[in-house]
């Protein structure tokens, strides 16, 4: 970074001149959209309020590489960089540069606002986003040449991460594909229901006001993320759950002690099956779970339903061999500390440091 460097030393060593964004580009509102005219593909992305497509339709009123951001719902604040031609609703604004600003770098600028334009929401129904918010926001304003040169470096980084995040789609893509691979027997071994292999427990409720936001004991109630953490558990750790309402359907598998609430059922295994085999016997098994989930204001499976689910019954032996080729995909698809999302996160946080550091200039005093 050393020739950045050079060129503010040369170019604005006494600092920069602060404007209002709305000095330097022209803000704007979407189109509506009516949602039952979308549909889940097509060549153009609709994009309002939500961080991913409202849906897709067949024409566009935007240009690709143009900024927006969200304006209504509760991501009101979310910065995004649309790389393809878009239909921008009417819960989004558009952000274009006049010739004085790059447009990539008005991206990274707001990026590095993103937070602060989200704590500027207002109204108690649906969350909103204040244009005025957006048009009062002060942007440094260097000269063309110092701006070119953040951006070449902060899209070095950006481009890094975006290779990791492709490279993950395709280590997911071949994990999906070993596994069920691996745990299609055909007819060379026995199939058995659940009921026959396992003894399926409902969880018990706990109240909301009783949990923490941090701790070591998760509470698992209606999806795959933590409704809280507890004080105790009822379940210990390597143990295979399946969520009932809510987000129904979903598998999970703790490596702690966790604790089990009344729309979660967890699974004791017998010695014929191990708990992390059944993990991955019913992820393979995930698209049939969801068909059995009731279409309902608070979806739902029922007990009897998980318990009449069969799945392949290898040996012990094929059990265990099977578990360590697909725990090899899973740390590196999912693991945190050591795998590709671990490396994606430092990425981030490194370009979150620059970025920060690269936009903080001195202001010129007049």
């Amino acid at each position: 970074m050393s020739k950045l460097y050079d060129l503010i030393n040369k170019l604005c060593s006494d600092g920069v001149e602060y404007v209002d964004l709305k000095n330097v580009c022209y803000i704007t509102k979407g189109v509506q959209f009516n949602k039952k005219n979308m549909n889940e593909t097509g060549s153009f992305p609709v994009i309002n309020g939500g961080i991913n497509p409202s849906g897709y339709i067949e024409q566009y009123n935007q240009e690709k590489e143009t900024i927006t951001i969200s304006q209504g719902g509760a991501s009101a604040g979310y910065v995004n960089f649309i790389n393809s031609k878009f239909w921008a609703g009417a819960h989004c604004y558009i952000i274009k540069p006049e010739e004085c600003v790059l447009n990539r770098y008005l991206y990274h600028f707001l990026k590095s606002k993103e937070h602060q334009l989200q704590e500027c929401q207002y109204g108690a129904g649906i969350p909103a986003l204040a244009k005025s918010t957006v048009a009062n926001l002060k942007i440094p304003f260097p000269p063309l040449e110092v701006q070119r040169e953040i951006v070449r470096v902060l899209d070095n980084f950006t481009e890094l991460t975006q290779e990791l995040t492709q490279e993950l789609t395709l280590r997911k893509k071949q994990y999906s594909y070993y596994r069920d691979y691996l745990l299609d027997f055909g007819d060379d071994v026995e199939y058995k229901a659940l009921n026959e292999i396992t003894t399926l427990s409902r969880g018990v409720r706990v109240v909301r006001n009783q949990l923490e936001t941090t701790g070591t004991i998760p509470v698992y109630q209606n999806s795959l993320t933590p409704l809280g953490y507890y004080t105790k558990n009822n379940c210990k750790a390597n143990t295979t759950f399946i969520i009932g309402a809510g987000n129904a359907g979903e598998i999970g598998f703790s490596y702690v002690d966790f604790w089990s609430a009344d729309d979660c059922y967890y699974f004791i295994c017998s010695e014929k099956i191990l708990d992390r085999f059944l993990y991955y016997a019913l992820l393979c098994k995930y698209d049939f779970i969801k068909l059995q989930v009731r279409k309902a204001s608070i979806p739902r499976i029922s007990r009897n339903v998980i318990e009449k689910i069969k799945i392949p019954v290898p040996p012990i032996e094929e059990q265990e061999r099977i578990v360590k080729i697909l725990d090899k995909f899973d740390t590196l698809c999912n693991d945190l500390t050591t795998g590709i999302p671990a490396e994606i996160a430092l990425r981030k946080k490194q370009y979150e440091y620059y970025r920060d550091k690269l936009l903080s200039f001195e202001e010129l005093r007049k």
